[in-house]
């Protein structure tokens, strides 16, 4: 079965390139693609000039399976994203129990299997319940598939713990991604420092601790060589130290959030919890300095950081509050404000959102090219529409883009060339 993706405007993250043409998919493979001659196929999918590129490889997403199904689960979770354009959820170790033994892993594999439309590629908790005292067995949590190891924002503390789990990691050719924040300096923020947060009253982290985070983790990647991917750069302090350890030759790469980049500290207003998110909102001058760094090419990624949190959680005093947002289905629309504002072309987009996530991670995924899977999003880029949380497929509605108008509708969503979402 062979079926054609005609008048499409392909957004190629591998060549940067944005242009009219056609794919041909044959046994769920890109088998070609091209701008000539259209070739004969089975079945004609007419894209109607929209915009059609590799599906959203998501690092980061947390489904909160086992122990909180009451926030997100599987099944809603890949409903979202398939919604969203995500054709591969990169999921968290932070749940109850953390992903730490081959067990959980096999559980969390299988019912994804069972209930998501799109692929999963979990990542394994590095330490056991992610405490920072003694490191995961590395060895079978990746041959049961895991695919990178982290204790998310459990940010060990110890320092020799943490330099032998990353030898090990070497060892073993195994990824580690960190959160880059100084764990004493960060503990209880709520808002970066500065003049808002005073006038508010928020207790706050200077952005310096993201920097001392990161060079701390840079340091040990010096010191053991380890496969290195650093979950959230928000400051402009954190680009030089990012910009020499990749120039010293260290395998180091970094990614950062949508919300980082299409949101600053001044959007939390009076106290609006839907803004609470870990690291939290950074400054004006911060977010652009991030921009420029993804159009760079400094910072390789950018993810959702889905965080479902229940309303109970969310509708307390903004300290008390819990952090995070949902962002599977807004992470392609929130992109699309730094298209439309001319800060980032699409290929330079799906570059972060697709191609570089996939390959750090020894995934197929994330391009255009022969022979790659047909995981594939179809997209218009320009029709406005007003965002209504209730309207999200998520369990958990806890948005920042609630009532904005955004642009960026996702039309269908392919995976392995099964279609999983049509609007």
């Amino acid at each position: 079965m062979t079926t054609l993706f005609t008048n499409a405007r392909l957004i190629d993250p591998e060549g940067q390139t944005d242009q009219e043409g056609w794919l041909l998919v044959s046994g769920g493979v890109i088998s070609q693609a091209g701008t000539g001659p259209v070739p004969h196929a089975d079945k004609i999918v007419e894209c109607g000039g929209k915009c059609l590129a590799p599906g959203i490889v998501d690092i980061g997403v947390k489904i909160c399976e086992p122990g909180e199904r009451h926030k997100e689960s599987f099944r809603t979770a890949g409903m979202s994203a398939a919604a969203g354009g995500v054709t591969t959820m990169v999921t968290r170790p932070d749940t109850l129990p953390a992903i730490d033994t081959p067990e959980v892993l096999e559980f969390v594999t299988r019912r994804a299997s069972e209930d998501s439309p799109v692929r999963i590629a979990p990542i394994a908790a590095l330490t056991k319940q992610r405490a920072g005292r003694e490191m995961v067995e590395i060895g079978f949590l990746r041959d049961a598939g895991a695919v990178a190891f982290s204790d998310g924002d459990a940010v060990a503390t110890d320092t020799k713990v943490l330099s032998r789990a990353f030898t090990y990691a070497r060892s073993l050719g195994a990824l580690v991604i960190a959160h880059p924040q100084e764990p004493g300096l960060s503990k209880g923020a709520a808002a970066t420092s500065g003049k808002f947060a005073s006038l508010r009253g928020l207790p706050a982290v200077s952005p310096m601790a993201e920097r001392m985070g990161l060079d701390r983790d840079i340091a040990l990647v010096e010191m053991t060589g380890v496969k290195y991917h650093a979950d959230q750069i928000t400051t402009r302090r954190a680009l030089p130290a990012l910009e020499r350890a990749k120039k010293n030759g260290f395998d180091v790469t970094a990614g950062t959030s949508i919300h980082h980049l299409t949101l600053n500290l001044l959007d939390v207003g009076d106290y609006r919890t839907f803004f609470k998110v870990k690291p939290p909102l950074r400054s004006e001058n911060d977010r652009q300095a991030v921009i420029e760094a993804v159009a760079s090419g400094l910072i390789d990624t950018i993810s959702s950081f889905h965080t479902p949190q229940d309303e109970e959680s969310k509708r307390l005093p903004f300290e008390e509050a819990a952090s995070g947002a949902v962002g599977l289905e807004t992470l392609l629309p929130a992109a699309m404000r730094l298209y439309q504002s001319g800060m980032l072309t699409l290929p330079q987009l799906f570059r972060a959102m697709s191609l570089n996530p996939a390959k750090r991670l020894g995934l197929p995924g994330g391009r255009l090219s022969a022979g790659a899977p047909a995981d594939l999003v179809l997209f218009d880029p320009d029709t406005p529409f007003v965002l209504d949380r209730f309207k999200l497929r998520s369990k958990s509605k806890n948005t920042p883009f609630d009532g904005q108008k955004m642009e960026g509708r996702v039309l269908q969503t392919w995976v392995g060339g099964e279609q999983v979402f049509a609007a």
